[in-house]
């Protein structure tokens, strides 16, 4: 059996996998199984902060192996410590709590969100208020917070205690607030898998002087949006807020599984002893995989990030057969004239891996992507998107 078959024959049927294997890889640069290579726009969607096999990256990962790949919360690691520290130093905000995933972070968050507003307000001060056609996780409750409801049709009853209001109806959020307390708001400033689109920024600020105005605690979910990505080291700080929480995932351990839920003033000593936790959370294998991407990510390189964008969206602004471009930094969103699915394939022809979110073509290239590279995949994606 090939490994196509086989990945069939055992593998639970979630993904719909395109018709390439990938074997190998370097940079921005992927082989299949027949060594045919492909610029990678997708960077395992959003998580190969450095691209594939960085040498720095990989330095990190095997130094941390033979030293101790694994050794529970129980004890103290230097990596664990560190990174927290990076990452707290690099925001301004106060404690780490580590986890393994994006969804893990965004259920993290929300405990502290509900177990700060009861301990201050009471038990009926839970309701969390996200916005519609965000993305929180693939968790009963992170599900329950994503305001897409073709996301929770078949796994009904979610958990309760969500609100979704529209992005920018600020009336909305005051109208619930009016009939119950609430714990939190919680946001994406680019909502990802809704689209690539930015939040206004007028709303933004709006909403975060509101939350502080009332007591409620705003999240910023920075899965996807985070380490570097739209050209500060986390989106937010394109708005000139500062929230209560935020939660990262994806490009921060550069392909290995890590989660953050990073804590304000506020919300630092939310939690106690026992109040949560997480086995492989903080593992040191994964934390120095992250400590090597987060100290890298500087000014010249999210300068570098943003002179990317620039050319991205000045190639495709106007581009026969695009009808809009979205998004900032180098997370981008494609409105093409024809169908982005078709869009895709016709790029993976041509050796080029994109992605799509919801009706649009998504990029989402590594961060240090060589230059030439970037320009090759452009203007393949421009010949497909115009013939």
């Amino acid at each position: 059996m090939s490994i196509k078959e086989i990945d069939k024959e055992y593998i639970a049927g979630t993904y719909k996998r395109f018709d390439v294997e990938i074997v190998s890889g370097k940079g921005s640069k992927v082989y299949d199984e027949n060594g045919r290579e492909y610029i990678d726009l997708t960077s395992g969607i959003g998580v190969t902060s450095f691209g594939i096999a960085d040498n720095e990256w990989k330095a990190a990962i095997v130094d941390q192996i033979n030293r101790v790949q694994h050794m529970s919360n129980l004890y103290y690691t230097e990596p664990c410590a560190l990174l927290a520290k990076a990452l707290c130093e690099k925001t301004g905000l106060k404690k780490v709590f580590f986890s393994n995933s994006g969804a893990e972070a965004n259920e993290c968050a929300i405990k502290a969100a509900r177990k700060y507003a009861c301990d201050k307000y009471g038990e009926d001060a839970y309701t969390i208020v996200t916005l519609e056609n965000s993305f929180h996780g693939r968790t009963v409750t992170t599900l329950a917070a994503t305001g897409q409801e073709h996301y929770h049709e078949l796994f009904k009853p979610l958990t309760a205690g969500f609100e979704h209001i529209r992005a920018g109806d600020m009336n909305a959020l005051k109208t619930i607030c009016e009939k119950k307390r609430i714990a939190a708001v919680m946001i994406e400033c680019i909502q990802g898998e809704g689209g690539v689109i930015a939040l206004d920024k007028d709303f933004v600020i709006s909403l975060y002087e509101y939350c502080c105005e009332n007591d409620i605690l705003l999240i910023v979910d920075e899965v996807q949006t985070g380490n570097g990505r739209t050209g500060k080291l986390y989106a937010y700080m394109n708005y000139g807020i500062t929230p209560d929480i935020v939660t990262t995932a994806k490009g921060l351990a550069g392909g290995l599984p890590i989660g953050a839920a990073l804590f304000g003033e506020k919300t630092q000593n939310v939690f106690g002893f026992g109040d949560h936790g997480s086995t492989f959370g903080g593992n040191p294998v994964s934390c120095a995989a992250a400590l090597s991407i987060i100290k890298r990510i500087d000014e010249k390189l999210l300068n570098e990030v943003n002179e990317k964008s620039k050319y991205i969206f000045s190639a495709f602004d106007g581009a026969e057969g695009v009808e809009s471009v979205s998004g900032m930094g180098l997370m981008i969103g494609i409105k093409t004239v024809k169908p982005a699915a078709e869009v895709l394939g016709k790029c993976i022809e041509n050796g080029v891996l994109c992605l799509t979110a919801k009706d649009k073509l998504r990029l989402l290239p590594a961060l240090n992507i060589d230059f030439e590279d970037l320009k090759k995949a452009v203007e393949i994606i421009k010949n497909v998107c115009k013939e």
